[in-house]
């Protein structure tokens, strides 16, 4: 019997997954473009100013809206989906948070530490150690969905509340180490005090009107821009405190938001934000450029780093007896995923535009990047089309 949680949950992946088709097509889109004489459209096109300027914003590139305005509501519905999951889903409780938790981190720092090893005596090419440490969740459960009827439902639970955990350490990366240095303290007090109004009057009066707290959210994301801290962490911010309450008509904000934004953003945010972000020239470039320390860093951070921080982590708190394999599980299933784990993309491409502001190096990042979740893609479904060779189709 199907759950109303199980029920969700599919519905969930079905998103992500067709999520990731369209993902891969917006890049390969970008890659023809760039490749196909377009390279000078593409790059006039994401510099187009957009003519907006409230509120002394002063008028900003197609590129800065895609990357900080429409990537915020990319990082609301994380934080949506976080908060939900940390209430009544997969992370609700230590025993379901731990396998997945430790899993993520190994994810996050054996990754970091194979693209320091590269480029450790170089301080400005240091400064993309995180970028390998991402995991993109609509390619990665995409890949996963090709083989959908051979795949347990936990161990898809497992890479999505990994994928959650891996995106909320690259929330905390980008709000720490990847944001100004010149804060503007006045303006990030506007921030906290315009978040003091949900939390204290919208929760004292028990207001669930959705409106009033989205326009309290772009208000938020306007001082968060303007006090140096990157813009999209203002969406993570307020997602946290929307409303999970569910009246007598069954009516919960906080699902409701999520509902209404998720299909936006898998199906239009995201394919827009790989369109701009994965274009990459490769006039003039030759297969030595693979050997420069910011690419192959990416590479065997996403490829090698990845498969062997998530396996390694999972092995060891399995072994310790602290958790268990998700049931009906194997190790080679296991392996699989971790190695799916190195589809960065998304998360590595946005964590790579805010270390590297010259193009020289972004196309190095874009490069590793492709290549490295090209590579985790292939490789990872391989080993679980044949670790479930003869698996007899699963029944949830």
């Amino acid at each position: 019997m199907i759950t109303p949680i199980q029920e969700f949950f599919r519905e969930f992946v079905k998103l992500e997954a067709f999520s990731g088709i369209l993902l891969l097509v917006a890049a390969v889109l970008a890659l023809l473009v760039t490749n196909l004489g377009g390279e000078h459209f593409y790059s006039a096109l994401l510099h187009t100013s957009i003519p907006i300027s409230v509120l002394n914003i002063e008028i900003k590139s197609l590129e800065f809206w895609i990357n900080d305005g429409l990537m915020a509501i990319f990082f609301f519905i994380i934080g949506l989906e976080l908060k939900r999951e940390m209430l009544d889903g997969q992370l609700s409780s230590f025993s379901q948070m731990l396998l997945p938790t430790i899993a993520a981190v190994g994810g996050m720092v054996v990754p970091a530490l194979f693209y320091v090893a590269f480029n450790w005596n170089d301080p400005i090419t240091m400064n993309g150690w995180a970028i390998s440490s991402a995991t993109d969740i609509a390619f990665s459960l995409g890949v996963l969905a090709l083989l959908s009827t051979r795949i347990p439902l936990s161990l898809k639970i497992f890479l999505t509340a990994l994928a959650i955990i891996d995106d909320l350490g690259a929330i905390l990366i980008i709000a720490f180490f990847y944001s100004g240095h010149d804060l503007h303290l006045s303006y990030l007090a506007f921030a906290a005090a315009l978040l003091a109004i949900p939390v204290i009057l919208f929760h004292w009066k028990g207001i669930t009107n959705l409106t009033l707290y989205l326009i309290v959210g772009l208000f938020v994301w306007f001082c968060v821009l303007k006090s140096g801290i990157h813009a999209t962490i203002a969406g993570v911010a307020m997602a946290f405190f929307i409303p999970n309450v569910t009246n007598s008509q069954g009516y919960n904000p906080l699902h409701h938001l999520e509902h209404l934004l998720h299909p936006w953003v898998a199906y239009a945010i995201l394919p827009i934000f790989a369109f701009a972000n994965a274009g990459v020239s490769f006039e003039g470039m030759s297969l030595s450029i693979l050997w420069e320390p910011v690419p192959l860093g990416i590479i065997l951070g996403l490829f090698v780093g990845k498969q062997v921080g998530v396996l390694g982590f999972t092995w060891l708190i399995v072994k310790l007896g602290f958790a268990e394999l998700p049931d009906k599980a194997t190790w080679w299933t296991v392996y699989g995923v971790a190695i799916l784990c190195g589809i960065g993309f998304t998360m590595s491409l946005f964590i790579g535009a805010l270390a590297f502001t010259e193009a020289e190096y972004m196309d190095q990042v874009r490069l590793g990047v492709l290549l490295g979740s090209f590579v985790s893609a292939i490789v990872g479904y391989l080993i679980l089309l044949i670790a479930t060779a003869k698996t007899r189709p699963i029944e949830e």
